[in-house]
């Protein structure tokens, strides 16, 4: 299939949609602004309400006339170019496809040995998360505001976050599973002057991930935000590698040496055991200042996390010992509950090595254009501008494309995009659709491909139409298997393909527990795509927590930072707090402090599902990680989701 790097077929259409769009831009963003200085978000609010002479009131009073005078000044010119413009969408291809040529340490992406599909199998990290990346004056409906600064730091915190190295803890005892402070200093040590880590001899019994999270209390806002990210060429690691550190259980806590051996540089294997990579390894940009991104700021990090911040060498870090004891947790959850055999938690960071991205509500070009820069220093292949405009496909006009944007670390082999034809009111003006992708990421020493399916998509948001939703849901299933049916070059005479996962995400707008939302809960989705945070129609797991902030509280101190976000969430208090509910549980629902009659953990719409059906023959997909992310804290209203999945051959686990 051939992919549209050019949103038209021709260099002609091009000129002529850019000449429509200068004459409309500047109506364009004169009305965006007038009417974004009438709607003040909560700090303005209040910032108001103590101050009657508040300078933004002012600045209000004196831009609000010119504005509007330029406005209608600009309106004749925007008329011309709407009637230049409108017809040429009929020929507009319904996204653009852009992939980073230049690879490596000066150009950012990663680069990705092919996967043989042999071992033990191969993790594959998936994440989603709505955005509100609209324009300033809608935006600040959800109390959200700046898209365009916000685009740009979404997507440093982003590639920030996974670019970060993914740290291995080694255990040699098979009971003990605390780690000392003596052990923890091994998450500097073992480094060689090349800054790449270094495994450490000895006997491995036992296994623990660990990935490193900063702590809250002894990090400054900067660092959480942006989360650890890789160094300069010259001093990081392999992105595909890991820190690994190996802790004896007889030692006496005493700090292992490292060693740059063959073994050691064997060990450093990425996770899930298949490709090897080579780094992105940036160097520092744009507001990445502070960050935990520069080499001597993560050892820096590390040491404060190691003597708990306070300088003493004595003093432990609580975080780790917990994480490491989850190892025997994991076996005793596995015996007793084989759905619940996986890591979940709520991370202050995007997990390490994420694969592909999928993002909701990037409506604005200028936004996704900053979005796309940014994550093009992780990411290789890129989509984004989803969707349609004007009269086209779609029963009414369309203003805004999907707002769907795609990223991901392994080739792009077919894309689908289809327009839910029955949206309706404010949500009728955006082409909200499905978007379907179908990526490679390996092959066998016998040249079959192994590829996996991706869905992403954004359901029609106002909260009474239940029925529109489910209709969309319908549409949904059957665009994907005919993408899937057209898309596939496999027989069982001919097999070329080896289809290793199939993923369904994005924003559903609605939940597992509202009562209002019954009919998509029991929808047939849920019967060939599994919800790992789901344990039927209604019913939530215990751990499993709402997608949706309270838009008001967006930027209270508890919550402005990652980390400080991360605390707040992982108590029911703070989840009773800071996140949004369904409203027709409670008169006071949406009143702080009236949420204890509440059923639940708050509002779950961004999904992320997978089948363990339709797969190849003997190979199956089980999670490895869920997590619910904080890093991207006062630039958005919703919580992203990430899931690690492990794909396996059923025969070689057995």
């Amino acid at each position: 299939m051939v992919l549209y790097t050019a949103p038209f077929p021709n260099s002609c259409l091009s000129a002529l949609h850019a000449v429509s769009w200068a004459l409309i831009f500047p109506c364009y963003w004169l009305l965006d602004r007038l009417v974004a200085s009438f709607i003040p978000i909560a700090c303005q609010k209040r910032q108001r309400a103590d101050d009657p002479c508040y300078l933004q009131l002012l600045c209000t009073v004196l831009f609000a006339p010119v504005y509007l005078a330029l406005l209608v000044a600009s309106l004749p010119f925007a008329f011309v170019g709407f009637l230049l413009w409108s017809p040429l969408q009929s020929a507009r291809r319904p996204y653009i496809y852009s992939r980073l040529e230049d690879k490596g340490p000066a150009g950012g992406a990663a680069l990705l040995s092919e996967w043989k599909g042999t071992g033990p199998g191969k993790s594959f990290c998936f994440a989603t998360a709505n955005l509100c990346l609209l324009p300033d004056s809608l935006a600040r409906l959800n109390n959200v505001f700046n898209t365009q600064a916000r685009a740009k730091e979404i997507g440093q915190r982003i590639r920030n976050g996974a670019s970060r190295p993914q740290i291995k803890i080694y255990i040699d005892s098979p009971t003990n599973t605390s780690i000392s402070a003596a052990s923890f200093s091994s998450l500097v040590s073992p480094q060689g002057s090349d800054g790449v880590a270094r495994a450490v001899p000895g006997s491995i019994k036992r296994t623990a991930s660990v990935e490193y999270k900063g702590d809250s209390g002894h990090h400054s806002s900067d660092e959480a935000a942006n989360g650890p990210a890789s160094g300069d060429p010259a001093e990081g690691g392999s992105l595909e590698d890991a820190c690994i550190v190996r802790i004896g259980g007889e030692d006496g806590g005493r700090p292992p040496e490292a060693d740059d051996s063959a073994s050691g540089g064997q060990a450093r294997n990425g996770a899930g055991g298949g490709s090897r990579g080579q780094t992105p390894n940036h160097s520092q940009r744009d507001g990445d200042s502070g960050s935990l991104g520069s080499p001597s700021a993560s050892r820096e990090s590390l040491v404060k996390a190691r003597d708990g911040g306070s300088g003493e060498p004595g003093a432990t870090n609580s975080k780790l010992p917990y994480k490491a004891s989850g190892v025997k947790k994991a076996a005793a959850r596995k015996r007793r509950h084989p759905d619940e055999a996986f890591d979940h938690e709520v991370s202050a960071f995007f997990p390490a090595n994420l694969d592909f991205l999928c993002l909701q509500e990037v409506f604005d070009k200028r936004a996704a254009a900053k979005l796309k820069a940014q994550l093009h220093g992780y990411f290789e292949y890129i989509l984004y501008d989803v969707g349609v405009y004007g009269c086209q496909g779609c029963c009414s006009f369309k203003c805004l494309n999907s707002g769907l944007f795609f990223a991901s670390r392994y080739p792009i082999m077919d894309v689908a995009y289809h327009c839910y034809p029955n949206g309706r009111g404010s949500d009728g003006l955006a082409s909200k659709g499905a978007l379907f992708l179908k990526v490679q990421v390996g092959s066998t020493p016998q040249d079959q491909r192994i590829v996996g399916y991706i869905s992403c998509t954004h359901l029609h948001a106002l909260p009474e139409d239940s029925a529109i939703r489910c209709e969309q849901l319908d549409l949904l299933q059957d665009w994907l298997a005919d993408f899937r049916k057209s898309t596939s070059s496999s027989s069982t005479a001919n097999p070329e393909e080896l289809v290793v996962f199939d993923v369904v995400c994005g924003d559903f707008n609605f939940d597992n527990c509202s009562s209002d939302d019954k009919l998509e809960q029991q929808h047939s989705l849920f019967t060939h795509y599994k919800d790992p945070c789901r344990l039927g129609p209604g019913e939530e797991k215990s751990w499993a927590i709402g997608t949706m902030l309270d838009t008001d509280n967006l930027y209270d101190e508890d919550v402005c930072t990652p980390d400080n976000l991360q605390k707040v969430l992982e108590t029911e208090e703070g989840r009773r707090e800071y996140l949004a509910f369904p409203t027709s549980k409670s008169p006071g629902a949406g009143q702080k402090g009236r949420k204890d009659l509440l059923k639940g953990n708050g509002r779950r719409i961004d999904y992320m599902l997978y089948a363990e059906e339709g797969l190849c023959p003997d190979w199956k997909a089980e999670v490895e990680e869920f997590s619910f992310i904080t890093q991207l804290s006062g630039l958005t209203d919703h919580l992203p989701v990430a899931m690690r999945l492990m794909v396996s051959a059923g025969e070689e686990e057995a």
